[in-house]
């Protein structure tokens, strides 16, 4: 009895261990590999080697673990039906349907998903002789399958494995474009957000100050009613003396309520007044604990400023939201132009955008732990100011300075992995 126990317990670790496999293969940096392969992780190429077969591996490990979890049942029925007769049967099979749901299918996968490099360089090497074993066993049953259609009268792809296109067909990442899929995906990343964000700091997301409009209380009400008027935002700061000296923070509602009660007259519109006191947030608090601060406070805006004091940008509530369900865009939005598809693969992109946007948007995984935007990465990266023609090759990707204004990179072109040289060198001077 306590074998068979053994027994069981193994097989449901392997079910786990290829749960866990097929996730981590799947959702593995690309970049991240092909970088650790660049300096010569053996790891990493097995891992790239895998991925470029990814629906027949899919499909071999979904094949693997069906077998253990049938084994695993069967073993489970046997044993329960010795001791308690028929009802042994009903037992094992909600025995079996709780642990493999749960240990087997739910744990592995989530946590697979949060360490999905770590996870597949450490199966890589175990996974790839499993499924060399069991290939003959999936061509056998190939063959039988289509031995099975022909007697019903119908003929299947003869480029592609009938098992393994069944099997890919049950899995979540089979890519089946389906509006279902992609409701799971979306809610998926969601909740993926919703833990990102006791780890991600408002100094990742914020608006950089260089793009946050802001008026100057020394200026007319004409003027700053003109720029308000103007102005895509509700609130906006209000400094004196210079720019990054805010004073207060003026809200539309507050100006359109004064210029109502002072009959339409702007000269007679005290803007200082009406600004409430700005609110000042240290760049690395936390999503998390930004948004119960927005929450108590009854706040909407926040200022972000650096260990010395010094302005960094803004932060709002709609920011830390977007973080979670992505982009929420009006009809009084601006729309952002700094990422441009190009036809031979690669992206133009603005220097300051932002490196958690732009892995949101292309599905990549470029670090954003030492810079927030695409042009902090390559200086963060080259350890200098590079000049316009300069290359670089950075996390698998190449990237190549477009267009620099004095000491600020204003356009990048970023190539993906996958239209990356083999032979690309670290450093290109162009």
């Amino acid at each position: 009895m306590l074998i068979a126990d053994g027994v069981i317990v193994v097989l449901l670790l392997l079910s786990a261990f290829f749960t866990a496999a097929a996730t981590a293969l799947t959702d593995a940096s690309r970049a991240s590999m092909h970088q650790l392969e660049h300096k010569g992780s053996r790891r990493a190429r097995l891992v790239n080697r895998l991925s470029e077969r990814h629906d027949e591996l899919i499909g071999e490990i979904l094949f693997v673990k069906t077998l253990v979890n049938i084994l695993a049942s069967v073993l489970a029925a046997s044993m329960l039906t010795a001791l308690f007769g028929m009802l042994g049967i009903l037992y094992a099979t909600i025995a079996m349907v709780v642990l493999i749901a749960i240990f087997c299918e739910a744990l592995p996968k989530t946590y697979a998903t949060h360490n999905a490099d770590s996870v597949a360089l450490f199966v890589a090497p175990i996974v790839q002789p499993v499924v060399r074993l069991f290939a003959p066993a999936i061509w056998l049953g190939d063959i039988l399958t289509r031995g099975i259609l022909r007697l019903f009268g119908i003929t299947a792809d003869a480029n592609e494995s009938v098992v393994i296109a069944a099997d890919n067909n049950g899995e979540a990442h089979s890519g089946t474009g389906t509006e279902e899929d992609d409701a799971v995906a979306q809610e998926r990343a969601m909740v993926t957000n919703v833990l990102d964000l006791s780890e991600v700091e408002v100094g990742e997301i914020m608006v950089h100050r260089r793009t946050v409009v802001r008026l100057n209380a020394d200026d007319s009400p004409e003027t700053i009613l003109e720029q308000v008027l103007s102005s895509p935002h509700t609130r906006l700061p209000l400094w004196r003396g210079e720019p990054d000296n805010i004073i207060g923070i003026v809200h539309v509602r507050d100006i359109l309520k004064a210029l109502r009660a002072a009959g339409g007259q702007t000269a007679d519109i005290d803007i200082e007044a009406l600004a409430s006191p700005p609110w000042f947030v240290p760049e690395t608090t936390t999503l998390l604990d930004q948004l119960q601060a927005f929450r108590a406070r009854h706040e909407h805006f926040a200022l972000v400023i650096d260990e010395y004091g010094s302005l960094l940008g803004v932060v709002t509530l709609e920011d830390i939201i977007e973080e979670i369900v992505g982009d929420i865009t009006d009809e009084f939005d601006v729309t952002r132009s700094g990422l441009r598809p190009q036809a031979d693969g690669s992206m133009l992109i603005d220097g300051q955008y932002t490196i958690r946007d732009l892995n949101r948007q292309m599905n990549w995984r470029l670090p954003d732990e030492h810079a927030s935007t695409i042009a902090g990465l390559v200086l963060h990266e080259a350890r200098r100011i590079p000049e316009v023609g300069q290359t670089f090759l950075f996390h698998g990707m190449r990237f190549e300075i477009l267009r620099r204004q004095r000491h600020q990179i204003t356009v990048i072109r970023i190539t993906p992995p996958q239209d990356v040289p083999e032979t690309a060198d670290v450093d290109e001077t162009g």
